[in-house]
């Protein structure tokens, strides 16, 4: 994988790529993509952390498209909960919208929604994001998918790169999450290999519309491996 000027990708020309996306001072959002414990997050939060080293105060910012979750308690109402993280379990409209006001640049501070995953609920307002922001982070699942819902997503997103770390390690760090998080052995494996790899299926799917693929070997070297479980 080679980066713009054709010299090897590092985490440096994607800091410079991501950087570039902003012209003329007018806000641009860019979209990291990837199946579930793909990297996403991480790789989204190591290139806020870098960008903002030299930038302005406030001028980058970083909105995962986790906030958009529906509540449990709606996913029991729709029959859902089982599914949860499948594309109809978020909403995507609401996300779609708020790429818009990101985009209109009007408000003095957007607030937007995150995820908190100890309850493993979404949290309103969670997330200001001030009119100084230039630069927009947003990282996600199913940014790419061409859907009814999801499609109005694309348009939105100045750039998308996909996370394009192996199942191996993917399937690893997924069962450690759930682990973490309160699963026993079982039902983490249960939920990994299951609604997850069926989810990682249809984000696969998507995988050739993005604009730049961030190999595995990148992800490895990017950021801090979670703590073990004891």
């Amino acid at each position: 994988m080679t980066g713009a000027t054709g010299g090897p990708l590092t985490f440096d020309t994607l800091v410079e790529r991501a950087r570039g996306l902003v012209r003329d001072g007018r806000r641009a959002v860019l979209g990291i993509v990837g199946a579930p414990a793909a990297g996403k997050t991480t790789l989204a939060e190591e290139l806020v952390a870098a960008i903002a080293k030299d930038a302005p105060e406030g001028w980058v910012a970083h909105v995962p498209m986790d906030g958009f979750h529906l509540a449990d308690v709606e996913l029991e109402r729709l029959g859902n909960r089982d599914r949860k993280g499948a594309p109809d379990t978020f909403d995507a409209l609401g996300y779609a919208a708020l790429l818009r006001r990101l985009h209109e640049d009007i408000d003095e501070v957007v607030y937007a929604p995150g995820f908190e995953r100890v309850i493993e609920q979404p949290v309103a307002g969670a997330i200001p994001v001030p009119r100084a922001a230039r630069l927009i982070v947003s990282e996600g699942n199913y940014l790419l998918v061409d859907d009814d819902r999801w499609s109005r997503v694309r348009p939105l997103l100045d750039e998308v790169w996909y996370a394009d770390l192996d199942r191996e390690t993917r399937l690893h760090r997924l069962i450690d999450r759930h682990r973490r998080f309160g699963k026993d052995e079982a039902a983490a494996v249960e939920w990994a290999t299951g609604t997850d790899e069926r989810n990682a299926a249809v984000i696969a799917a998507t995988r050739d519309r993005a604009d730049l693929l961030v190999p595995a070997a990148l992800i490895h070297a990017i950021g801090t491996p979670p703590p073990p479980i004891g």
